[in-house]
């Protein structure tokens, strides 16, 4: 499993971004975790720093 980072948003745009870790197996099952927590469409900025920082 990797660990993931967010920011997830709420519905009012006054309330500022929250920054949330989940760990997954692949960033659709991150995705897939924070949406069931979180709710969807509230999911952004979704990465792994060691996928992050590969060279590519």
């Amino acid at each position: 499993m990797k660990l993931y980072h967010a920011m997830i948003w709420e519905a009012d745009p006054t309330v500022p971004g929250k920054r949330v870790t989940v760990y997954a197996d692949d960033l659709q099952e991150a995705k897939r975790k924070l949406e069931a927590e979180y709710g969807e469409g509230r999911v952004f900025n979704l990465y792994n720093e060691e996928d992050a920082n590969r060279i590519r």
